[in-house]
């Protein structure tokens, strides 16, 4: 059985806000923009200037000229030359130009290719861009035009020094900004930027006002997210399919406590979501329900969810865990913000995923997932949500016994240990419905109608007699009476072997890597003594002794 994972609902490590989550990601110390810009363009600049000034005064000094001195001579410019020279400089600031926007036009082009369409947005709206690329533009039209103001009558002196610092800004300005293009596209800060627009609409701190055009920009931003998961798992990067699906949770996480302070307006299915492929296709009622709901942003996000566990389930199964996991939290958000009905979304995403994996034979797939809607389960009864974490429990026998039925016998197995820990968890709390948890647990094991489901079932046994020591242990004699009753007829040499294979189990940790990490049939020492007891009520097992003694 694993062990508790914890009691409370905690907020999911390095998301949100601060230096782990998407702001720390995106919003740069001021340490660091030194170092980003400052810094490169300063040690380029300095590393020219000292090697022309070097050259520049040795050869001032060989010459031997002081009629003018050092400055004067520099910028002592005559007309001959200078037309010769500000046509090439007009020619080179060109150039410079036409190779940023070549190479950045490559980069926007390939990004927005393997991630987004919006790639290309977010960079003409970023205000460093912008700048730059305004820099360079400016600089070629004022050479071009200092080029023809350069005559037979005039030598613009201020002009030509300052396309000539306009010239040197350029070309230190170059390499910096191409490894800051190369930053700006890094697949997080693209993903955390699409979030961040996404939220930002939201709370209608960026762009139009109009609640319709803020879901408009935010059911766009979230499937631009899919759209980056999708294609991240069709290329086998796991990394970025991961990230969006973070994004995503994120989203809704620090979405939720802020539902509050939304105007009523937001709530409403306008034209914009009605459209939408995910709500067009849905029933008037059900958009009626959807939006008394007040969730219509947390089932985008899980119908998000739900398309990328549905191209991950076989062949990235470490994503569609992720999607598991990411959907807990999402629960456990709306858990913390008594948002009972984005708490019975996830619940209700959660068995469509069991649906998913158990149609797709999937049974590791179907472990994970499991794994994470019993820890939500547990945090659900464990916050006093009684009836509401008895009403999943019967959904999670309900799953077990629909793997039972194709044959998926591992899977009624772990679900039937799954709801012996949430027995367990009732009874801790004290629940007032600890018996009709029970009674669901106890439900799971309907007769078998194959060789092969008598083995499945028996497995459930072994978590049944697992709930039945933990209620001697603390002395809840009744609770486990009822589970002896419900395994009255069983066969001796099944009884029999149930308890010598409870009793063989030495080891805590399973000898496998596994999320849940702990050994199922593992019983703790004060536990384990506890099965003589059990055991001894059935009058088919008097007279066995077991090979393997209590502790």
């Amino acid at each position: 059985m694993p062990a508790k994972e914890g009691t409370t609902v905690r907020e999911p490590a390095g998301r949100g806000r601060g230096p782990g989550g998407v702001d720390g990601l995106l919003a740069r110390p001021t340490s660091e923009k030194r170092r980003f810009w400052l810094l490169p363009v300063m040690a380029l600049t300095g590393i020219t200037a000292v090697l022309f000034l070097v050259g520049y005064v040795i050869d001032f000094r060989l010459a031997g000229t002081t009629r003018h001195g050092l400055l004067g001579t520099l910028f002592r410019y005559d007309l001959p030359t200078c037309q010769n020279a500000i046509a090439n400089l007009a020619q080179v600031v060109a150039a410079v130009l036409g190779i940023a926007i070549t190479v950045v036009s490559i980069i926007v082009q390939l990004a927005a290719t393997r991630y987004t369409p919006r790639v290309a947005e977010m960079f003409f709206r970023d205000r460093t861009n912008l700048a730059i690329l305004t820099f360079f533009v400016v600089a070629g039209a004022h050479s071009l035009w200092v080029s023809m103001a350069v005559t037979g009558e005039v030598l613009p002196r201020v002009s030509i020094t300052i396309t000539m610092f306009f010239l040197t800004g350029s070309l230190m300005l170059l390499v910096p900004y191409f490894v800051y293009v190369f930053d700006f596209m890094d697949p997080e800060r693209v993903i955390a930027r699409i979030q961040e627009q996404a939220l930002a609409a939201a709370r209608g701190q960026e762009g139009p006002r109009d609640v319709d055009t803020r879901q408009g920009r935010v059911l766009a931003a979230i499937e631009q997210l899919a759209d980056v998961g999708v294609n991240a798992i069709s290329q086998k990067d796991r990394g970025i399919a991961a990230g969006t699906v973070n994004a995503l949770m994120e989203l809704a996480v620090r979405y939720l406590p802020e539902k509050a302070r939304l105007e009523k307006e937001w709530f409403a299915l306008g034209h914009r979501l009605r459209g939408n492929p995910d709500f067009v296709a849905m029933t008037e009622g059900s958009l009626q329900d959807l939006a008394a709901s007040r969730a219509w942003l947390e089932f985008k996000v899980m119908r998000q969810f739900q398309t990328i566990f549905g191209e991950s389930v076989s062949e990235m199964r470490d994503v569609a865990r992720v999607v598991a996991i990411n959907t807990r939290y999402i629960g456990e958000a709306a858990l913390r913000a008594d948002d009972r009905e984005a708490l019975a979304l996830a619940i209700k995403f959660f068995n469509t995923y069991l649906r998913v994996t158990v149609n797709a034979s999937e049974v590791r797939t179907a472990y994970n997932v499991l794994n994470q809607y019993r820890l939500l389960v547990d945090a659900v009864l464990r916050a006093g949500r009684e009836e509401v974490a008895l009403q999943f429990a019967r959904h999670l026998s309900y799953y077990g016994q629909l793997a039972q039925s194709r044959d998926l016998g591992f899977v009624t197995e772990t679900a039937a240990y799954d709801l012996c820990a949430l027995c367990e968890a009732a009874y801790e709390v004290k629940a007032q419905n600890q018996t009709a948890m029970l009674r669901i647990f106890l439900d799971v094991d309907r007769e078998s109608e194959s060789a092969e489901q008598e083995i499945t079932l028996r497995g459930v046994r072994k978590a049944q007699v697992k709930l039945a020591t933990f209620y001697l242990v603390n002395e809840a004699t009744d609770l486990a009476r009822t589970i002896h009753a419900d395994m009255a007829d069983e066969k001796p040499d099944r009884l029999a072997s149930i308890r010598e294979e409870l009793l063989s189990i030495t080891t805590k940790d399973f000898w496998e890597v596994i999320d849940r990490g702990s050994n199922f049939d593992y019983l703790e020492p004060d536990r384990k003594a506890q099965l003589h007891t059990f055991f001894s009520w059935f009058p088919q097992l008097q007279g066995t002794t077991p090979t393997v003694p209590p502790v």
